[in-house]
């Protein structure tokens, strides 16, 4: 598979979500202090990313 949603926990002991593609790391995410959390997020991202706009940030 070219692309998955990594969960991980950190050695603060919060959970992140890391999206790779290819074995390269395209953005990973806070930490939440649940596993539950961090799996709403992978879900929250599939259901809202794929009509996100893209917008340049200015400065």
């Amino acid at each position: 598979m070219a692309h998955k949603f990594e969960l991980y926990k950190d050695k603060a002991g919060e959970y992140r979500v890391r999206f790779m593609y290819n074995s390269e790391v395209m953005f990973s995410t806070q930490g939440y202090s649940s596993k539950a959390s961090a799996v709403n997020a992978i879900e929250s991202i599939k259901k809202n990313g794929p009509g996100a706009p893209t917008v340049e940030a200015e400065g």
